[in-house]
């Protein structure tokens, strides 16, 4: 088995040298919509009590940005019936009728359609007026053939503070996305969870704050802001 690399010192040194303007940074929620969090209903279930933390830290992420001037995107995903399950991995995982949720059951065949309750934004969710949506999501990758990076330059934001689900597919993803283009990616720590597994979630934040971007907590984005 493979050993893992302490690179603590590391992060640590780098969360030193890692400065938050509000008025240069943007809070990004990814797919905090009932098809993930509402384990009742949702077609890819995160574990319920992961969904509880996800929405509280989120919450209070939103509160404490707001109150700094950090301005707020949701970015949700629907599939309609042409991306739905088709892709060849989905595909051949609907045939062999295995779960992507492990010991649980996931129905990816019906996951978050156009104007479905699953696709639906977290009754929960702190979601306010001046908030912008964006439905416009069609792959892990918030940024791609979305608006997203034309919002973020025109708002002159350059700092990502990313929140939602799932750690390894879409926050990952996005990360990569915004890396790519020259963005500053924060993830909050409390704000994130996966339907994947946990040992995908810590790969993820791993993955992340060793090359991509910074894991903070989110008493570490309070000081940040409040500084």
């Amino acid at each position: 088995m493979t050993q893992l690399m302490d690179r603590s010192n590391m992060i640590e040194r780098m969360k030193g040298a890692l400065q938050l303007d509000a008025a240069d940074c943007v809070v990004l929620t990814i797919d905090c919509q009932r098809g993930n969090l509402e384990p009742a209903i949702a077609s890819l279930p995160v574990p319920e009590p992961e969904c509880s933390n996800v929405m509280a830290g989120t919450n209070r992420l939103l509160g404490m940005a707001r109150a700094a001037g950090v301005a707020v995107v949701h970015a949700s995903t629907v599939y309609e019936a042409p991306l739905l399950g088709n892709h060849p991995f989905e595909r051949a995982m609907l045939e062999l009728k295995e779960s992507f949720t492990p010991g649980a059951p996931s129905n990816f065949a019906q996951h978050k359609s156009p104007g479905s309750i699953q696709g639906q934004l977290m009754p929960g969710l702190d979601v306010q007026p001046t908030d912008l949506l964006m439905d416009s999501k069609r792959t892990f990758d918030s940024f791609h053939g979305t608006p997203l990076e034309l919002l973020l330059r025109s708002m002159n934001r350059t700092t990502v503070l990313v929140a939602g689900c799932n750690t390894n597919t879409c926050v990952l993803a996005t990360t990569f996305g915004g890396y790519n283009r020259g963005f500053r990616m924060v993830l909050v720590k409390e704000c994130v969870a996966s339907a994947y597994g946990n040992d995908l979630h810590e790969f993820a934040l791993s993955n992340i704050q060793r090359r991509l971007g910074w894991v903070l907590t989110l008493d570490e984005v309070a000081v940040r802001l409040k500084a």
